[in-house]
């Protein structure tokens, strides 16, 4: 099944549905979160979490012995927990740095689960058999119910959102400023933390605990590329993580054996690569366009106010100059320079290669003499340059 066969059948295949709902759910509320995490400069936050949900999920799991969705988001979660505050006290009661203390309880928490993981898949026991896909996830399992449940904790976190805008967003860009205005900065920053940790938990059966990081970083990443301000941002982050919800279901049901998990991830990749590549505030293709439009100008200016200053010495603003006089003052863009004032009316060849001003050469290049805008080149104003050369 081709990538449009799976378009067709989204809305009758029960299975595909449930998949591509709770991707695009998972998406869209990951990117809610993942505003606050790249603002906050906390992406490994999500990282953090996610690997310290695997015991709780393992131990949820053994004592239940189903895979049904709350007890194992409940395991999650308070194993998340239990990582924030052990990071907490570490960084409270030790000289130990966050980042450090983040590398520490990754390290510890992600190796208890898959020790435990190991033990419980030894066992031989039919009841554990598919848990180990916790690691990379399996969207494919999704059922209706973990669609609501992952729609009902967005729905949740978009309350929260809604209800604390104003403190979150000051937060996040001057908690010094928030705390200026009696603010509780440590209570809002833990809200927000514990959002993190929720969005993380909610997820880790269709994205996986090594991969669902990714989901609380990169919508909010590629959404920074695009726009400046708070709103526009968290609305483009959360259809960005929507996006590649969706995308990287319909991508991976058409194809056999791709893995929904980390084709979402592939997805939200591509889309934060596009963003750093084509966004018009930040996009690198941009920013080459607008250096090279600026270099260009530039190089235009000053061969300009070149022919301007040479022909001041001659007495007469039509007086022709060779190229190699004016690369002289102008340096070696001065013959690209010269091919586009010409084009621009601004100069004209003038034999053996001479080039002069014509009359509106002579009027653009007055403002740029009357302003004091002498050019310098390698480091020398052009009207020192101009003394002792032979134009």
């Amino acid at each position: 099944m081709d990538i449009w066969g799976a378009i067709s059948q989204l809305f009758t295949d029960y299975t595909l549905r449930n998949v591509a709902l709770g991707a695009l759910a998972l998406g869209a509320v990951s990117g809610i979160v993942s505003v606050y995490a790249v603002l906050r400069r906390q992406s490994l936050m999500g990282d953090v979490m996610s690997h310290a949900a695997l015991p709780g999920i393992v131990i949820a799991f053994l004592i239940t012995g189903a895979r049904a969705p709350l007890p194992l988001f409940i395991g999650a979660l308070v194993a998340g927990l239990i990582g924030l505050g052990l990071m907490h006290v570490i960084t409270t009661q030790t000289r130990v740095k966050v980042d450090s203390a983040q590398g520490v309880v990754l390290a510890a928490f992600f190796g208890f689960g898959l020790a435990l993981l190991s033990w419980a898949l030894r066992q031989n026991n039919a009841q554990h058999a598919g848990i180990n896909h916790f690691l990379f996830g399996q969207a494919a399992a999704t059922v209706e119910g973990d669609v609501i449940l992952i729609a009902s904790v967005g729905a949740a976190a978009l309350a929260v959102v809604t209800l604390f805008w104003k403190e979150f967003k000051l937060v996040s860009f001057d908690p010094g400023y928030a705390r200026t205005q009696g603010m509780r900065v440590g209570l809002m920053d833990a809200l927000m933390t514990a959002l993190l940790i929720v969005v993380v938990t909610v997820g880790l059966q269709t994205v996986g605990v090594v991969l669902m990081s990714a989901m609380v970083v990169a919508p909010g990443a590629a959404a920074r590329q695009w726009t400046n301000r708070f709103g526009p941002m968290m609305l483009l982050a959360s259809a960005f993580g929507a996006l590649a919800g969706l995308i990287g279901a319909l991508i991976s049901s058409s194809k056999a054996g791709l893995p929904t998990g980390p084709v979402i991830v592939l997805a939200a990749s591509v889309i934060v690569l596009l963003s750093l590549l084509f966004a018009p505030e930040r996009g690198l293709v941009w920013d080459r366009l607008r250096r090279r439009r600026m270099d260009k100008r530039f190089h235009e200016d000053a061969a300009l106010e070149a022919l301007a200053v040479m022909a001041s010495h001659h007495g007469s603003a039509g007086h022709a100059h060779s190229l190699a006089a004016v690369e002289a003052y102008a340096g070696p863009g001065a013959r690209r320079a010269l091919r586009a004032l010409e084009g621009r009316g601004l100069a004209q060849r003038s034999g053996s290669g001479r080039w002069a001003l014509t009359a509106e050469g002579e009027a653009a290049a007055r403002p740029l003499i009357e302003r004091g805008r002498v050019m310098e080149v390698d480091g020398v104003p052009l009207d020192v340059r101009a003394q002792g050369v032979q134009a």
